[in-house]
């Protein structure tokens, strides 16, 4: 992918959006090189989080949790992110139906791998072992999903309508949303599984 022309894949239809359709990665390829480096950001983070400065945003286990049990928990959530770029791409997929489009799966892979860009990349700020700063960057990360889902869609699904586009961007913003939420509660029964074994 372009990174000079990613920054304007937020405000724009086409700009960063034409270049992608016309390189048209293949799912493996968009998978091995783009969704598995960057999924690895939030697990690092937490990673770093726990064992670096814990209880700063996370809560503190008691007790103190191990270097095994802080890795096992950020293997599982690797594991789940890169298990829901491959779900929300066929849910994606059949969203079309919604504005009687049906993308190609591929389509639907590079939607799916894009939007979550800012959200990888929020995680960098459990570098700032700050709760409030961390809650601020997450929600600023969602906006910047939302603007890439919005304007990809209107590419991607070659839609003939902008109105189309903010329908179907809805509809792939919630389902977005709810995969986000699944990711927390897969680290959270990762670290409660870490504090059942223990006893």
């Amino acid at each position: 992918m372009n990174t000079h022309n990613f920054p304007k894949m937020f405000y724009s239809y086409r700009e960063g959006w034409d270049d992608l359709m016309q390189v048209h990665p293949t799912v493996s390829k968009l998978f091995l090189t783009y969704v598995m480096p960057m999924s690895l950001i939030p697990p690092a983070m937490v990673l770093y989080s726990m064992l670096v400065t814990p209880g700063a945003v996370f809560p503190e286990l008691v007790p103190h949790i191990t270097v095994a049990e802080a890795v096992g928990a950020a293997v599982a959530l690797y594991l789940a992110q890169l298990a829901m770029v491959a779900l929300m791409a066929s849910v994606i997929q059949q969203i079309g139906d919604v504005v009687e489009r049906t993308p190609t799966y591929e389509d639907a892979f590079v939607l799916a791998a894009v939007a979550p860009t800012p959200l990888w990349l929020s995680a960098l700020a459990l570098f700032i072992p700050v709760a409030w700063v961390a809650v601020v960057v997450v929600a600023v990360a969602w906006v910047a999903s939302a603007a890439l889902i919005y304007h990809g869609v209107y590419p991607l699904f070659r839609l003939d309508h902008p109105g189309k586009a903010r329908i179907m961007g809805s509809f792939v913003l919630m389902t977005g949303v709810v995969a986000w939420f699944a990711l927390l509660v897969v680290l959270a029964l990762a670290m409660s599984m870490i504090v059942g074994l223990r006893g």
